[in-house]
């Protein structure tokens, strides 16, 4: 039984990109009189992680061809919303047993290291098993820890910027014109298009600052200084740069105002606002509107105009696996690595079936991302994400991304209304922050 450091993370909201999609954990993973984590003849392996229809599909596929070669192993996979799974583990490893917890588990990039540093024995190192620069580069920051791969890289969370062509030509635009833009240039375009088809240019949730993030990691910074504790706003250029750009979409009335996941998805399917920079996965929801076929293309994210080191890619969201250190962890450590952390050819049919765009650079290819897409006028957009994914800045997300985000919002909302100046903001955070998380 291990003993794990009891430090309670805080259970703060998932971002705008995360499905919020019961059940419970596993006991000690193999059938008969194992200890520690020696596995017997049958073996039994539990795994949690949310939403049906890419992460647990995701699994379902994977079980379904190990299944091939290892018919002596039982997988169970078990849903559960995210927050729920952040919950169950902060519980479960502050207790200190190891009872009812999984043999894998999903967890998000940006919650990882929270993880990883607070509980150091309560995941298995797979450095054995995977090598971290078989993944996007970007990928091992949130899923390493003290020169040890805790995780096994899942999705890619690489952005694109989704445009309506048709509305794009209304207003005197080509797809090359808003290819590699900055987002000044993106709002002067959103000026344009809303004057001549009466439509935003975006949708929005001021509350939500997933596209705080994707600006930030475009220049390769964070909330975080490099250590990935220490507050990065104050005097950080990147950061003020991105909140007046955020600032200046809503003063150019080129937003669509939401305030929840339904009306964002709502928003771009019934056609009234003309593009969403996002990360891929919304893909499958933009193509839900099959009366819009042929009417969007997929081009690289814009950047920030003054930031020196800004490029036209970034990332919003993506998760990864995780072995727990309990009993069974062998069993468990063999499907991921067999599976996930190295079959090229799950990662296309996870592609061609789920449209799960994964991080294992042998699969970037194939002919899954080399397929045109007639929805996107025969564009071959996976192999376009493919491309942005290893142009994606690496960052430290380090421990604090959401607790930061809890002070931001609030203050971001003093800057859009006028009762905060930018330098204030970014001042008033770094105090909070500071003070909050020593």
């Amino acid at each position: 039984m291990k003993n794990w450091k009891k430090i309670l993370l805080p259970l703060a909201a998932s971002a705008l990109m995360l499905s919020a999609c019961s059940g419970g954990g596993g006991g000690d993973a193999t059938t008969a009189g194992s200890g520690g984590s020696g596995d017997t003849e049958k073996k039994e392996i539990t795994i949690w992680a949310w939403d049906p229809n890419f992460n647990i599909a995701a699994l379902n596929l994977a079980k379904e061809k190990y299944a091939k070669d290892h018919p002596d192993v039982t997988i169970n996979i078990v849903e559960n919303a995210q927050a729920d799974i952040v919950q169950k583990l902060n519980t479960g490893l502050n207790s200190g047993t190891t009872k009812g917890l999984p043999n894998v588990v999903l967890i998000e990039d940006y919650r990882a290291q929270n993880f990883l540093q607070s509980y150091p024995d309560a995941f298995r190192d797979m450095s054995d098993k995977i090598k971290a620069e078989d993944f996007a580069d970007y990928k091992a920051g949130p899923t390493s820890f003290d020169g040890k791969q805790y995780g096994i890289p899942f999705d890619s969370g690489v952005t694109g910027f989704y445009v309506r062509t048709d509305y794009l030509e209304q207003a005197g635009y080509t797809v090359e014109d808003v290819t590699n833009i900055d987002w000044d240039q993106f709002i002067e375009i959103g000026k344009k298009v809303k004057e001549a088809t009466g439509k935003a240019m975006l949708t929005q949730d001021p509350n939500d600052l997933g596209t705080l993030r994707v600006m930030l990691q475009s220049a390769g910074s964070w909330y975080l200084k490099e250590d990935g504790v220490t507050p990065n706003i104050a005097g950080n250029a990147a950061f003020k740069e991105a909140l007046e750009t955020y600032k200046a979409m809503f003063d150019a009335d080129i937003v669509k105002l939401n305030s929840d996941w339904s009306q964002f998805v709502a928003a771009f399917n019934s056609g009234d606002v003309a593009s969403v920079p996002t990360g891929n996965w919304i893909t499958p929801s933009v193509k839900a509107e099959a009366s819009q076929s042929g009417k969007w293309a997929v081009v690289p994210i814009p950047r920030l105009k003054d930031t020196a080191n800004s490029i036209n890619a970034s990332n919003s969201g993506g998760s990864s696996w995780y072995v727990m250190n309990v009993d069974g962890q062998d069993a468990a450590a063999d499907f991921m690595a067999a599976t996930f952390g190295s079959d090229a050819e799950l990662y296309q049919d996870l592609l061609s079936k789920i449209g799960v765009l994964g991080t294992l650079k042998a699969a970037s290819g194939g002919e899954a991302y080399e397929q045109p897409d007639e929805f996107f006028g025969g564009q071959k957009i996976y192999s376009d994400f493919a491309k942005w994914t290893t142009e994606v800045p690496k960052v430290n997300f380090g421990l604090h991304t959401y607790a930061i985000e809890d002070i931001l919002s609030a203050e971001v909302q003093n800057y859009l209304n006028g009762s905060k100046d930018v330098d204030a903001v970014m001042n008033d955070t770094q105090a909070q922050a500071e003070a909050q998380l020593k």
